[in-house]
């Protein structure tokens, strides 16, 4: 199970782990804390959901937000290293997103944008998991970020 190797490889490091969330509405912080033992390694959880909440629990910059939109890898960077800021922790994933329906031609349904944070560097990524439905692409989202981290973990 990833979550379970997740946790096992942070406490190994004695590395603790954040999240932010938005388009997933958490289910990065539940897949990690349906493990027993989770409490040695996540720290905390943040679902900023509107702009507003990016703004005032991560310090997204509303600058970043009105230059690139909230599904951008600009902003999945700053909510990730806004989790970091903002808790003790020493690794940071985002996730932000359009799950559908709906989208545009220039952001798709189905478009996520993910950062990965560490005190020294942060990478983004946008993976385009296609008009799936919501619950599919947030799944996959969950999926894509818990395999960021375990990778991030991997010595």
């Amino acid at each position: 199970m990833t979550a379970a190797a997740i946790l096992t490889a942070a406490k190994a490091r004695g590395i603790l782990i954040a999240t932010a969330e938005s388009c997933t509405g958490g289910l990065v912080s539940a897949a990690l804390t349906d493990v027993a033992g989770s409490s040695a390694v996540f720290e905390r959880g943040f679902v900023t959901y509107t702009n507003t909440a990016k703004v005032q629990m991560l310090g997204v910059r509303q600058s970043t937000l009105d230059a690139h939109g909230a599904v951008s890898e600009e902003v999945a960077a700053e909510m990730a290293q806004g989790a970091l800021q903002h808790s003790g922790a020493t690794l940071a994933v985002a996730i932000t997103g359009i799950a559908g329906p709906g989208g545009s031609e220039h952001k798709p349904e189905g478009r996520v944008c993910f950062g990965l944070a560490t005190p020294d560097r942060c990478t983004t990524q946008t993976v385009d998991f296609g008009a799936l439905g919501r619950a599919q692409v947030r799944q996959a989202a969950k999926d894509h970020a818990l395999g960021l981290l375990l990778a991030a973990l991997d010595p």
